[in-house]
């Protein structure tokens, strides 16, 4: 912990063009593979997002725009480099020491949930701080394509990113001390959004197979010949 609160001190430092590098530098690292874990990416945006309503103009619509755009390219970067590793170790990422640490139950199920969800897990776990790390690496290794994931990838960065830029640009230095809210938050958001879509998901199988077996019902039968 003192050295995510030393790096985190090192980055407030930080003249705003270094800022915003050193900060999608960080998010590029959380978003990859084994180094999520000791990167603190999502502290350091909120850190870095406080800077853009703190210049001596106040509120900077370009200083957001451009630490959106950083963090949104740096976080897809980072989970292009967890996809390519899944895609290249595949199954064996499982019995690693990383996996093992952090649950291969937890590792199968997200595997699971992307051969049945696709890209929309992938969607869905750029708001769960654990799920962020492993979610690319899972999908390389379940075989989704390339051309699904990245669309999910970015406009989960860019959702992930906006929500946290704002936070920090409306609250200024608080915004670091309602982070610990913010990961529970997105987590009851998040696991709200996977129930809906599973009750919608099952509703329509069911009608679809109600429909299938009236529309066979209705059918006239073949009479045979003689």
């Amino acid at each position: 912990m003192a050295l995510v609160s030393d790096v985190l001190d090192w980055l407030a430092a930080l003249p705003q063009p270094a800022l915003v590098g050193a900060t999608g530098g960080l998010i590029l690292l959380e978003c990859t593979i084994g180094l999520g874990f000791i990167a603190p990416g999502e502290a350091g945006l909120l850190v870095a997002s406080t800077t853009v309503s703190s210049g001596p103009d106040g509120f900077s619509l370009t200083r957001f725009l451009v630490l959106w755009a950083v963090v949104t390219v740096a976080a897809a970067i980072g989970d292009s480099i967890g996809y390519a590793i899944g895609r290249r170790f595949g199954p064996s990422l499982r019995e690693t020491k990383l996996i093992q640490k952090y649950g291969a139950e937890g590792w199968d199920k997200t595997t699971g949930i992307l051969r049945k969800r696709g890209a929309w897990a992938v969607f869905f776990g750029r708001w769960l701080p654990v799920v962020r790390t492993l979610m690319p690496a899972a999908a390389g290794t379940a075989g989704l394509p390339y051309r699904k994931f990245l669309p999910a990838a970015m406009l989960g960065a860019a959702s992930w990113s906006l929500v946290h830029i704002s936070i920090g640009a409306a609250m200024g230095k608080a915004a670091k001390e309602i982070e610990k809210y913010l990961n529970t938050g997105g987590l009851i958001v998040v696991a709200g959004l996977v129930l809906a879509g599973f009750i919608v998901f099952t509703i329509r199988k069911r009608k679809k197979a109600k429909a299938k077996a009236a529309a066979a019902d209705a059918a006239p039968e073949t009479i045979p010949a003689d």
